[in-house]
């Protein structure tokens, strides 16, 4: 299961990193989120050493979802050398969520 970071954490673990990174801005209460838990853990299996996910709660972590202009849950962002380069909202199954990440690596 992807890892939740933090603001506190987010400049190592997200920006500094070596790998890409794709971050799920999520809420406890949204169903679409839960629906894609699931998928997300099977990216993290299949991509490991390539892409790294991690999971930023937005009810706690107003100050990234202010700085990533959060409007809805869930929200993906893909990172890479540091700088936001791609988002996708809502929900996705596994095929539109790889070809989405291959098409950015």
């Amino acid at each position: 299961m992807a890892e939740r970071i933090y603001a506190d954490d987010f400049q190592a673990k997200v920006l500094d990193s070596p790998v890409p990174v794709l971050v799920d801005f999520y809420a406890d209460s949204c169903i679409a989120c839960k629906k894609l838990a699931p998928t997300l853990c099977d990216v993290e299996e299949d991509y490991e050493g390539k892409v790294s996910v991690f999971k930023v709660n937005t009810g706690y972590d107003t100050k990234l979802v202010q700085e990533y202009e959060i409007l809805s849950n869930p929200t993906l962002i893909f990172f890479k050398n540091g700088e936001a380069v791609d988002r996708q909202i809502g929900a996705k199954d596994y095929d539109e969520l790889t070809d989405w990440i291959d098409g950015l690596i």
